[in-house]
């Protein structure tokens, strides 16, 4: 709870120097790019967090990873004052909550799509206009699997869930047939 409303004041801070700048999504790429290096590599993330590594260090490691993703410089700043307020471990939570905020800026919904299934590119594309058009707003879907569906797919924008799964098709019939 207490992560959480740090992370939304970082993120909210972050993103009003961002509409300022006309950098919305340039800095949401940014972060995207930091989050992916600060979630899959261990010691990038020990590195910045643990109180067993020096402060220097973590600067020299932190100044190393904003060089080599070649991050803008607001973003690369916005990273150092995390880093001196001891709240890198928030970062995931910024940059969910910066996401949040840029999606909502730009007229953007996301969700996810599950197919018992991978779907390929085409069909989450598809998909992804068809809820456009639906919802007057761009939907970006994250496709997911699970085999216990029988066919058909569900998808999740918001708080609005589209239930086409055959289970869901099956158990309306059987509804239908018990009412009479």
């Amino acid at each position: 709870m207490i992560k959480t409303r740090i992370a939304k004041r970082y993120a909210r801070a972050l993103f009003e120097i961002a509409k300022e700048a006309g950098s919305i999504e340039e800095y949401g790429r940014d972060l995207g790019v930091v989050h992916t290096l600060y979630v899959s590599d261990a010691s990038i993330r020990n590195g910045l967090t643990t109180v067993i590594v020096g402060y220097e260090a973590k600067v020299a490691l932190l100044d190393a990873v904003i060089e080599a993703a070649g991050l803008d410089r607001t973003v690369g700043n916005f990273l150092k004052v995390l880093l001196d307020a001891g709240k890198m471990g928030v970062l995931p939570q910024v940059v969910e909550e910066y996401s949040s905020l840029a999606d909502a800026a730009t007229g953007k919904l996301r969700g996810e799509v599950t197919a018992p299934m991978a779907l390929d590119g085409e069909a989450v594309a598809k998909l992804s206009a068809a809820l456009s058009k639906a919802l007057g707003k761009q939907v970006i879907l994250e496709s997911h699997e699970d085999t216990a569906l029988i066919g058909g797919v569900v998808a999740r924008v918001g708080n609005l869930v589209f239930d086409a799964s055959v289970r869901t098709q099956i158990q309306r019939m059987k509804e239908s047939l018990l009412k009479g």
